[in-house]
């Protein structure tokens, strides 16, 4: 190849049953590279996939040479910040609109390169409509940023923004799940 690529594996848990964890192994690992390949599908941004080893946990992708937003945010100007914050809240609004959950949004799950958001590591994802679901996934990503970006929390606000902006259906239900998430103080 005549391109940088990444090998993410699955690796084998020798407390699990080997029949057991061989069907997890290839059911988590076709589950993600199939979420990656709709929400590339739908517009989001994702590495490209070149190869799916079921059998050994491996998928073969695109290597991004972008940097981590959760290693950028924080020394953005103001006005940029605001415009990341709301190209993310647009991306998600994309997965969500197509009912992809996406299981880990954290600022260390986006990568910035060529002036778009790469969202990487599908593994804790799943095809779900449920407006819970769209509010957990956006309550992990406003923590995320309250811990790593504690100084510009109002990040989650632009993100929301850009969300509500892309969303075509239950935009308002879902930011009213969020807000029942986090005085629940737990989320499922």
């Amino acid at each position: 190849m005549d391109f940088d690529v990444v090998k993410k594996r699955r690796i084998k848990k020798s407390y699990r049953i080997r029949e057991i964890d061989n069907r997890l192994i290839f059911y988590r690992t076709k589950e993600e590279s199939k979420l990656m390949t709709e929400a590339r599908k739908f517009g989001v941004s994702v590495p490209i996939i070149f190869d799916v080893d079921t059998k050994n946990g491996i998928i073969t992708m695109e290597f991004l040479v972008g940097k981590r937003i959760k290693d950028i945010l924080n020394d953005l100007s103001e006005k940029e910040r605001i415009r990341i914050c709301k190209m993310i809240g647009e991306s998600i609004a994309k997965l969500h609109n197509n009912n992809i959950i996406h299981g880990d949004i954290t600022t260390s799950n986006m990568i910035y390169q060529d002036d778009r958001i790469h969202f990487i590591d599908f593994g804790l994802g799943e095809k779900n409509g449920e407006i819970e679901a769209k509010g957990v996934d956006l309550h992990v990503l406003m923590e995320a940023i309250e811990s790593t970006h504690s100084r510009y929390s109002n990040c989650f606000d632009y993100v929301l923004e850009g969300y509500k902006n892309k969303l075509k259906n239950d935009g308002n239900l879902v930011i009213k799940k969020i807000a029942e998430i986090v005085k629940r103080g737990r989320y499922r």
